[in-house]
């Protein structure tokens, strides 16, 4: 590959205005249907400090400003950011976290890449409760609370409640989630503990 074709492919990627691309986004952008070309083309551009390689088959754009929720969403999808990062961003849990903790509907897993991204599986039926905030998917606070707990409830996952400020939740949102979670041993619980009174 020339010098020429990778400032061609830099251009065209920061016309797009892509911070990120999988392999299969690029091949079609490029109109690359060989898969050793292809490889041969993300290598050289990874190499050139163009493209950075975040797992396989997902690059960033060496000079793309984007921010850790984003890079956690698009590392693995689908994806939400919860449990820690989410209660810390909200002010919920007064702890900063280092670990960007996401909730998918894939099997579990931890990824390094500039930090540690941790990835909590939980049933396709509870994925839900999350908004776009800014270019990232993150739950809802009493959504973040609830997959906290449930989790925390199963043995899953370490909560100390006494280090969330509950008070920011809104009690009426709190309850049509409960509800539609439909799990009674979480209900019974966020009673006993009157986090809804």
């Amino acid at each position: 590959m020339t010098s020429l074709t990778t400032m061609k492919i830099l251009q065209s990627l920061e016309e797009k205005r892509l911070k990120f691309v999988t392999e299969t986004e690029f091949a079609r952008l490029f109109k690359i249907e060989n898969q050793n070309t292809l490889n041969k083309t993300l290598q050289r551009l990874n190499k050139n400090g163009i493209l950075k390689r975040a797992v396989k088959g997902k690059y960033i754009l060496a000079n793309a400003d984007y921010d850790d929720f984003e890079l956690a969403n698009f590392i693995v999808g689908p994806s939400y950011v919860s449990f820690e990062s989410a209660l810390s961003l909200y002010g919920i849990l007064s702890q900063f976290t280092y670990t960007v903790t996401s909730v998918t509907i894939k099997r579990a897993k931890k990824v390094f890449f500039t930090k540690e991204f941790e990835y909590t599986h939980l049933d396709r039926n509870l994925f839900w409760g999350f908004v776009k905030n800014k270019n990232f998917l993150i739950a809802a606070p009493e959504k973040a609370f609830l997959d906290t707990l449930y989790l925390s409830l199963k043995g899953l996952r370490k909560v100390d409640l006494d280090e969330l400020d509950t008070s920011m939740l809104d009690k009426k949102i709190l309850e049509g989630y409960l509800k539609k979670m439909s799990k009674p041993f979480l209900t019974k619980f966020i009673i006993r503990k009157k986090i809804l009174t």
